[in-house]
C-alpha cells in the first residue's frame, strides 16, 4: 500500500507546453487507458472509493484507491484481470468493509483516455512527479477533452509538495481542479 498525495488543475494544451519547456526534465510519455469499475448499485462511488484498471503503454495496472482527499491509500496489483485484483486487496490491507461493498459484483462504468508526460523534478526539499495529460473522458456514450496537471509527491514533506503546487498555478495561471478523472467521468456516466 502506497500513500498518494497530489494536486491537480484544470489547464489548457497552451499551459501544457509553457510548463513543459519551464521544466526541462527529460519526461517519460506514457499512453494511458483507464477503465473504472463500480458495483451495480454505485457502492463503490458512493464510498467514495475508486477502482481502476489502467493500460500503461500497454501494460495492466490494476489500483484501489481509498477515501480520504488529497492523501488516499493506494492499492495496486499487476494483472490483467481486474477480478484477481479485487480478490488481492483485502490481503493488502485494504478497509474491510471494501470486501463487503464488492459482494454485488463489479462492472465498468466509465473511463479516460490520455497521453501522460511524467516529469521528475527533484528539488533540495524532496522529489515530484509532475505529470502533463491530454486526452478524454468517457461515460455514457458522451466523450469530454481532459487537460489537466498533476503534482504528486513522491518523497519529502507535503507543505514542499503544497508551495511547489501554488507557485506552479500562479505562475502559469492554473485553476485548481477538485474533482478527480474518475468523479468527472462518473458524471458523464451518470447524465450530470
Amino acid at each position: 500500500m502506497a500513500t498518494e498525495y497530489e494536486w491537480k488543475f484544470q489547464a489548457t494544451a497552451q499551459q501544457l507546453a509553457a510548463i513543459a519547456a519551464a521544466f526541462p526534465e527529460t519526461g517519460v510519455k506514457i499512453s494511458m487507458e483507464t477503465t473504472y469499475f463500480d458495483t451495480p448499485t454505485g457502492a463503490l462511488s458512493a464510498e467514495h472509493y475508486t477502482l481502476r484498471r489502467r493500460l500503461e503503454n500497454g501494460e495492466s495496472v490494476c489500483v484501489l484507491k481509498t477515501p480520504a482527499g488529497n492523501a488516499r491509500s493506494e492499492f495496486e496489483v499487476r494483472c490483467e484481470d481486474i477480478s484477481q485484483a479485487v480478490a488481492q486487496f483485502p490481503a493488502m490491507g485494504c478497509p474491510a468493509d471494501f470486501s463487503r461493498l464488492v459482494q454485488e459484483g463489479i462492472h465498468p462504468i466509465c473511463g479516460a483516455k490520455f497521453i501522460r508526460i511524467a516529469k521528475t523534478v527533484c528539488l533540495p526539499e524532496g522529489t515530484l512527479e509532475l505529470a502533463l495529460d491530454e486526452g478524454v473522458l468517457m461515460g455514457g456514450g458522451r466523450e469530454i477533452p481532459l487537460c489537466e496537471v498533476e503534482v504528486e509527491l513522491k518523497s519529502g514533506d507535503v507543505r514542499f509538495c503544497d508551495l511547489f503546487a501554488r507557485t506552479l498555478a500562479a505562475r502559469f495561471g492554473l485553476t485548481r481542479e477538485e474533482k478527480s478523472k474518475f468523479r468527472r467521468a462518473l458524471a458523464l456516466y451518470r447524465g450530470e
